[in-house]
């Protein structure tokens, strides 16, 4: 990377740090008119949980890093504090992504919740207001991976993730989920009745987004709604034209709201069902093609059966970067230690539609390398020369 471009993300990260406030606010009403649009010729790169490989996840720091390597949508789980403030956060503890352990002021809070139909002992984001939360520093989830950003980050809300793309100096979209609903529905109580899906819709009214999927409007402020649970899909496609993303588990997960196998809910009958309700399925990528001491088996015609119903497919997570070999133990034999290779792979041999990564860059890299977003000066030059040439054969008639 050129020093141009570390000096400013190093001073974001001082910034981040050691304010003592949200740096986000509220959104910033810049021109739209001026940002360079989200490109939508090649697979979508969706930044899991931000550039998560390199800083720790669902950060403001994170999403931010995506966002200067190239990420076309940041990805993140909202779950809901005990006073019913949206936040962004992937489990429903905070015991391997927090310090939690180092507040002796908390060690009261553990609790044993029944989620998903197993018994979860930790510290539960439920059980603690946001005022609490900010209290708390994140950590990167992996051993393996750079610590040097421990400790520096708080936790963000779902307003203050939603404002970072919307302060992004090109048009950024967002691909929040809708995180275990079933729990946080059963833990977290708002006024007027209200569901966690009402006020994770009101959020993204609030800010303006908007539209179906490559409608005028979608474009302007891109955004795809996720989850694991079909009814809060079929739930929110009553209040909002967003388009859905049906995420789809493990073989061995039944879905937390229906309870339904993933044969069910990856059959002929079932993908007829819920394309009326979402543009596309995110299943796990070892679901679409098996693994066998970490070979690749015999793909799925899952991919083709969503394809002849007009669904994307999203697979995540594709977790490594090009370099850093500790990565390695997600890469898949087939592949010969280069991601590059996997990425070909996923995108020009399976046909997926987006891919959820961990390492923004390597993915943007690649894509960048295989298919530009700009052509290069040769391209244009040429370009260039044949509108002069039909401008004066024009003007000879």
């Amino acid at each position: 990377m050129h020093l141009a471009g570390v000096v400013p993300f190093i001073f974001l990260l001082l910034l981040l740090g050691c304010s003592a406030r949200p740096l986000y606010p509220l959104p910033s009403r810049r021109n739209d008119k001026s940002k360079q649009p989200i490109q939508t010729f090649r697979p979508f790169n969706i930044a899991h949980r931000g550039s998560n490989g390199e800083i720790p996840e669902e950060t403001a720091a994170a999403y931010m890093r995506a966002i200067e390597e190239g990420a076309d949508f940041i990805e993140t789980d909202i779950l809901a504090s005990k006073d019913g403030v949206l936040i962004c956060f992937h489990d429903v503890t905070l015991d391997n992504t927090t310090d939690i352990a180092e507040h002796k002021e908390f060690a009261s809070r553990k609790r044993t919740y029944e989620v998903q139909g197993v018994n979860v002992t930790g510290y539960f984001v439920v059980d603690f207001t946001l005022q609490e939360l900010k209290s708390l520093r994140v950590k990167q989830r992996y051993p393996f991976r750079d610590q040097q950003y421990n400790g520096k980050f708080s936790i963000i809300t779902f307003e203050e993730f939603i404002s970072i793309a919307l302060d992004a100096p090109r048009v950024v979209g967002i691909y929040p989920e809708m995180k275990n609903p079933v729990f946080i529905n059963q833990r977290v109580k708002w006024s007027s009745g209200k569901r966690f899906e009402d006020k994770f819709v009101e959020t993204l009214k609030k800010y303006g987004y908007k539209g179906s999927y490559l409608s005028k409007q979608w474009l302007k402020q891109p955004a795809f709604i996720q989850s694991f649970a079909p009814t809060s899909l079929v739930y929110v496609s009553n209040q909002t034209d967003l388009p859905k993303i049906f995420l789809i588990d493990d073989v061995t997960m039944p879905t937390q709201d229906t309870n339904q196998s993933y044969w069910e809910i990856t059959s002929d009958s079932y993908l007829d069902f819920i394309k009326d309700y979402v543009v596309g399925i995110g299943p796990w990528k070892d679901t679409v093609i098996p693994v066998a001491n970490n070979y690749l088996q015999t793909p799925t015609d899952l991919v083709a059966r969503a394809h002849a119903r007009d669904l994307q497919v999203h697979p995540y997570t594709y977790q490594h970067p090009y370099t850093y070999q500790n990565e390695n133990q997600f890469l898949h034999f087939n592949f010969s230690e280069d991601p590059y290779n996997e990425y070909n792979y996923w995108i020009n041999k399976v046909g997926v539609d987006g891919l959820f990564t961990d390492f923004t860059g390597s993915l943007h890299n690649f894509q960048e390398w295989t298919s530009p977003l700009s052509p290069d000066d040769e391209d244009a030059s040429k370009l260039l020369k044949k509108i002069a040439l039909m401008i004066s054969e024009f003007s000879k008639t």
